[in-house]
């Protein structure tokens, strides 16, 4: 986008496109201070969570992202000015990417919530398709309007979401902290789809608010605060450095090595329009990203990590060893092979480590600092998202392709992390999975087995759960109101 480059970039003859380029630390501000923004937006967003609310708080962080946006397309020649749009817009970005995950998975019923939460990394990357797509039909527009037309259209899908979160149940389990019971009841009842006028009466919805009340009574005894997701009681601290370390290493997966500076890369190994490939890439992230919905649904959250993490690692040493033993702008097969490994890689990641993660920060934490080591984590990816698209620039100019290697290690080193500390949540409430976590007979390697008291087995939890859906009488009882004063004494 020429226009972009001659108000922005370093020219040498004023108006002439040719001349101008953008210096490493100017592109390197211009693309992390979004992520600066998100680090910041991320802590913000926890207490704003938990005073105003997850609806109203994302209604007020969409409006954040929008006075972002209209900053940057009202800038001229200040390449400041747009560098700050981009600052306030991740502001609204970093609260929104700890608000919607736990909004999901606070709402879902624990059979779905994988499938659910896993459709906040979908529509990521349906995000990205669409704004590859839209850069390439903007990109011989005459004058500003070719990168006005990018970032402007940014208006319309936060004002699709500030609006239509509002017509959404608030979560049950903020309401339930808030004791606000009817409320917290008839949310109960809507996302599980039974009518609300039958809710007060509806044995599975009570249980699920008794099970709510006896989690958030049991936590309320002692007051939280930051510095309680620092405290090893209750693994608090484990839990805390296991979400900011997840999320630190989706972020050295080298995903976003490909979406932030793929047409450079695919530019240097000699593909004349690389906004095509970054499409083919962009498209291949979207669609793999529906078999991740499925995947970490069918088979839980640990082995999809950890075999991601090979597979991706598998990939990036393709990369790198094909970029280094040859040059991939002379070697045309040796281009064609680095395109395929770099589809291969995103196959991979956006079939586990994409949505793995952030279904994980929504269902790993307890509900009264749940907010806050949320926030954490996710400021934790976004700290490290700002480390990478800053230095990937200076990084790639010393050692080029070899840094896949990096990424490939990383990949390796993420995969070991997962199997010796990730226990597996899939298929429990979020009670239960705090349950889990407080069990000290309970491992890592041995938490797919586990199961809350009073039920013979994972698979037994689910059927009863589905039993008391469908109004069917239940063959194990109960044991929910004594589950948390067993699990807080073996703390």
């Amino acid at each position: 986008m020429d226009d972009f480059k001659l108000r922005f970039a370093q020219c040498g003859t004023a108006g002439d496109v040719n001349s101008c380029n953008f210096s490493t630390v100017r592109e390197g501000l211009i693309v992390a201070l979004l992520s600066i923004g998100t680090l910041a937006g991320a802590l913000f967003g926890a207490p704003t969570a938990d005073y105003l609310g997850r609806r109203y708080a994302m209604s007020v962080e969409c409006i954040v992202f929008m006075v972002g946006v209209i900053i940057q397309i009202t800038a001229f020649t200040s390449w400041q000015q747009f560098a700050v749009g981009r600052l306030v817009s991740g502001l609204g970005v970093g609260s929104l990417s700890a608000a919607v995950p736990m909004y999901q998975a606070e709402t879902a019923p624990p059979q779905i919530r994988g499938t659910l939460t896993a459709t906040y990394q979908l529509f990521i990357t349906f995000g990205i398709l669409v704004a590859y797509c839209i850069s390439i039909g903007a990109r011989n527009i005459e004058g500003s309007g070719s990168w006005r037309t990018v970032v402007g259209i940014g208006l319309l899908w936060p004002l699709i979401l500030g609006i239509g979160i509002l017509f959404m149940p608030e979560s049950p389990r903020w309401l339930t902290a808030h004791g606000r019971f009817p409320e917290a009841r008839a949310a109960i009842a809507r996302t599980r789809g039974i009518p609300v006028s039958e809710a007060e009466n509806h044995s599975f919805v009570q249980r699920e608010l008794d099970e709510m009340k006896s989690a958030i009574d049991f936590e309320s005894k002692i007051k939280a605060g930051w510095l309680d997701c620092f405290k090893p009681q209750r693994m608090s601290l484990y839990r805390t450095l296991l979400g900011m370390t997840l999320q630190m290493f989706q972020q050295l997966t080298g995903a976003n090595y490909f979406f932030y500076y793929g047409a450079t890369i695919f530019t240097s190994v000699g593909i004349e329009d690389s906004f095509v490939t970054q499409i083919i890439l962009g498209a291949v992230n979207f669609v793999c990203t529906f078999g991740g919905m499925y995947v970490m649904e069918k088979f839980g959250r640990r082995w999809p990590l950890i075999i991601g993490g090979i597979w991706q690692s598998m990939w990036l040493f393709v990369f790198a060893a094909a970029g280094t033993a040859k040059d991939p702008s002379v070697d045309k097969g040796i281009g064609k092979l680095m395109i395929v490994s770099a589809c291969m890689f995103i196959f991979g990641y956006a079939m586990t480590w994409a949505p793995g993660i952030w279904i994980l920060i929504g269902e790993t934490f307890p509900t009264r600092t749940r907010a806050r080591q949320a926030a954490l984590s996710t400021a934790s990816n976004w700290l490290w998202n700002f480390l990478l698209a800053f230095f990937t620039p200076f990084i790639v100019s010393a050692i080029q392709y070899r840094y896949g290697f990096v990424f490939a290690a990383c990949n390796l080193t993420g995969a070991v992390i997962v199997y010796f500390f990730l226990y597996e949540s899939s298929d429990l409430s979020l009670e239960s999975v705090d349950m889990m976590y407080c069990d000290p007979t309970c491992k890592p390697w041995t938490s797919r087995t586990w199961a809350p008291a009073g039920f013979k087995s994972r698979q037994d939890l689910i059927e009863q759960g589905r039993a008391a859906e469908m109004h069917k009488p239940l063959e194990a009882g109960a044991g929910e109101e004594t589950r948390y004063e067993k699990a807080g004494d073996s703390a």
